[in-house]
């Protein structure tokens, strides 16, 4: 029999969540086939099997934490075992076949089974319920031996799952007019809600959102930018450059090598804080915010200063397509020294970006709009105008730097043709 076991995932993760069971107990695995997905900090990670085999027994279920080493399956890889089981699972779903017909005739013909009648099925198959219907119950806050199943063999289904809760919910209505004591929560229970237990990556989010709130002196300063320069210009080489490069020209390479440059001129941006020592990067790792199902990632363009405006933006598609996929890397999304993220892309005109720890500088981008800008004292333009903000670790960047760092990107980006020429 062999043990399925977390494997080690990456330096800094030791443990996941078990997303889905890919193979059920019974199914027959090839060779590095993959047996179940996990979810960690930051991707997904499939762990495929070391050898041919049936998978016999699952041993967490889907929603349970797992750290690395721990046991969560085991195969059969005896070769004439395993056609045995086989077998044996081919003989019990015929017997769970053959028990749900007899159930059938005599619930059709008025028979009431008598006590003892389906103890063997009871027992066999308490607690039987699909993996969607466990995750269901889990997401609920509801334990799968608290239900009485309608199904006489036992089988937890959904809509058992929906009516437990719906008698609970009773019961702690009743219970809370009666009770003399005040409740801490203002829920009426008689209001519809629905609880939804926060995914692995979720939870991750949010601690690392509420730690950089905690530990640093973040602060956030703005500016805006007048994009006709920049809209010009990619409009008249966007054809172009695509026909050369294969890939469209867009705002985000232009950020990004404004960026660049701004981090060249104030180095404290592009530092992080290790105690009581400052560590400058000499390395311009841009992270670019996306956002997926699972809340928003950043993976990281290496060596963003190396690559010219095509590459930055393959590399980006990849990135994105990556992302939306859960075909990340740990390595692709570790070790960034800067921050873009753009809130534009949903219509955000203004925000407050809070720092990717332990990164001490993020670039908020926003919606172009369409604003009234005076030209001189006697005329006014409607321009493309964006806000851009630039939160900051106030430890090591005075207000001083934070503005001139936002101001270099202002200028670099109002000229785009420097930046071109500057590579």
């Amino acid at each position: 029999m062999l043990e399925i076991k977390v494997p080690e995932l990456a330096e800094s993760v030791t443990e996941g969540t078990v997303a889905e069971w890919l193979k059920q107990p019974g199914d027959y695995v090839e060779k590095g086939e993959d047996i179940v997905e996990l979810e960690t900090d930051k991707v997904n990670v499939e762990i495929s099997a070391e050898e041919a085999g049936i998978l016999e027994e699952a041993v967490v279920e889907p929603g349970e934490t797992v750290k690395v080493g721990d046991v969560i399956a085991r195969m059969n890889t005896n070769a004439k075992e395993a056609e045995e089981s086989s077998k044996g699972q081919s003989t019990e779903k015929q017997l769970q076949t053959s028990l749900e017909n007899s159930t059938k005739e005599n619930n059709d013909s008025g028979h009431i089974p008598k006590k003892g009648e389906n103890e063997f099925s009871d027992e066999h198959h308490r607690l039987l319920a699909s993996p969607a219907t466990r995750k269901y119950a889990r997401e609920q806050g509801i334990k799968l031996n608290e239900i009485h199943p309608r199904d006489p063999l036992g089988k937890i289904r959904k809509e058992d799952i929906d009516e437990h809760k719906g008698n609970r919910n009773q019961t702690s209505g009743s219970s809370s007019l009666d009770s003399s004591e005040p409740k801490a929560s203002s829920q009426d229970p008689n209001k519809p809600v629905e609880r939804i237990k926060m995914s692995r990556r979720r939870q991750t989010i949010a601690k690392r959102l509420v730690q950089a709130q905690q530990t640093a002196a973040m602060l956030t300063t703005f500016n805006e930018v007048d994009m006709t320069n920049l809209m010009d210009l990619r409009k008249r080489r966007k054809d172009k450059f695509l026909e050369n490069n294969g890939v469209k020209l867009g705002f985000m390479s232009f950020f990004t090598k404004a960026v660049i440059g701004a981090l060249k001129k104030y180095p404290y941006v592009n530092a992080e804080i290790d105690g009581d020592e400052i560590i400058l990067k000499k390395f311009y790792d841009i992270g670019v915010a996306v956002s997926t199902e699972d809340g928003l990632i950043v993976p990281v363009v290496r060596d963003a200063d190396r690559l010219d405006f095509a590459g930055i933006e393959k590399e980006i598609g990849q990135l994105a397509e990556k992302a939306h996929e859960k075909k990340l890397a740990l390595n692709e999304l570790q070790g960034g020294s800067f921050t873009i993220t753009n809130g534009g892309v949903f219509g955000s005109l203004w925000s407050t970006p809070i720092l990717n720890t332990p990164q001490v500088g993020i670039l908020g981008m926003h919606k172009i709009q369409m604003r009234p800008v005076a030209i001189d004292n006697d005329r006014f333009e409607n321009r493309p105008m964006m806000y851009i903000a630039l939160s900051y670790d106030h430890r090591i960047i005075d207000g001083k730097d934070a503005v001139g760092f936002l101001v270099k990107v202002k200028e670099l980006i109002e000229d785009p043709e420097s930046l071109l020429l500057e590579g």
